[in-house]
């Protein structure tokens, strides 16, 4: 129920169900405005730009014991084999941090948040694909149990402290989670700082002709927004 194309459809719907030309008129004024808010550039950038956080300004050779990757970023297939998604730029920008001495250990934590879990744990895969990047067995740290942000939080606390790894820690994550997984550590005792990537939109400055076009994709992007704000509002009473 989140969807605004499924708003958009069900306001069309009355529309045409509708008996009275003055309602039937109305309603199809309502679908043509929906649509034309949530299928516009314009508006999810805004939204998006204003939603993110930006990382604060730190001193560039500062270098932090861990980064903590959050999952989401892999999937498993029919065969059960893994393989990166379209947010694997939470990979990417882990090991690039690991590269340049920014931090001295990767965190992924991840494990199978399906309603109907199986064998595959996320964590545990990642752990492998680090490997063939030649990322040392002593700077790998897994959590492979969480199945929420809320248990990454959780879960990732007890490795750090098992590891003797001292705050602040680098939280990496996509650009429109990162209010959400921001809060959630901080309200679990973890001091992070922000470390946004995989730019969905909200990240290109100015507005262009093209931006009050309509397009498809900006329905789905509404989709991932929307969903971050409720459930933003829904752990913070959590």
């Amino acid at each position: 129920m989140l969807y605004p194309a499924l708003w958009v459809f069900v306001l069309f719907l009355i529309a045409v169900l509708a008996k009275n030309a003055k309602r039937k008129k109305r309603f199809l004024i309502a679908t043509g405005i929906v649509f034309y808010f949530f299928s516009v550039p314009v508006f999810i950038n805004l939204f998006a730009h204003a939603w993110g956080i930006k990382p604060p300004v730190t001193n560039p050779k500062t270098v932090y014991s861990s980064t903590i990757v959050l999952g989401g970023f892999s999937s498993v297939d029919e065969h059960h084999q893994g393989y990166f998604n379209g947010a694997c730029d939470r990979f990417i920008e882990a090991i690039k941090v690991l590269d340049n001495g920014q931090v001295k250990h990767i965190l992924v934590s991840g494990g199978n948040g399906n309603l109907h879990p199986g064998k595959f744990r996320e964590a545990t895969w990642v752990e492998t694909q680090l490997k063939l990047f030649k990322v040392p067995d002593s700077c790998i740290l897994i959590e492979q149990n969480s199945r929420n942000t809320l248990e990454n939080a959780v879960f990732s606390k007890v490795v750090l402290q098992k590891a003797g790894l001292k705050p602040p820690y680098l939280l990496i994550t996509s650009d429109f989670h990162m209010r959400r997984a921001k809060m959630i550590f901080e309200k679990k005792g973890l001091q992070v700082v922000p470390y946004p990537c995989d730019y969905i939109v909200g990240k290109g400055t100015g507005i262009s002709f093209d931006d009050f076009i309509p397009n498809g994709s900006s329905f789905n992007d509404w989709n991932l927004y929307l969903k971050e704000l409720v459930g933003y509002v829904v752990d913070y009473w959590k």
